[in-house]
């Protein structure tokens, strides 16, 4: 199956160049469809420039800070020395929507 979804730029081109190996969503009734083996075309919200990815594997937590303790900073597209809080995805999404649903990492591999 293939699902569509945006990425800001800098996530976009951190999978695009594989040093981002897992998204972070909420597990919300689109992202409960995805599972392994189906494809995610992401499209760069500021240049509209598109790839595909695999999903390798899928990371099921209630709520990002479980997540975050159990998953590298570094495949989640942080830098090496970043200060790395499940906080900041809460300019994505709010507290009682990540109660509501939980969360999910999803281990990609980009195709050529």
């Amino acid at each position: 199956m293939m699902h569509e979804m945006k990425l800001n730029d800098d996530p976009f081109k951190r999978i695009k160049e594989g040093t981002k190996k897992v998204e972070l969503r909420l597990n919300d009734e689109k992202r409960q469809l995805v599972k392994k083996g189906d494809l995610i075309e992401f499209t760069n919200r500021e240049t509209l420039e598109k790839i595909t990815t695999e999903v390798v594997d899928l990371y099921k937590y209630p709520s990002f800070a479980e997540l975050y303790k159990h998953i590298d900073p570094l495949v989640m597209g942080y830098d090496a020395g970043d200060v790395v809080d499940p906080k900041d995805m809460e300019q994505y999404y709010n507290k009682e929507e990540e109660e509501k649903y939980g969360v999910v990492g999803i281990k990609l591999i980009l195709k050529k």
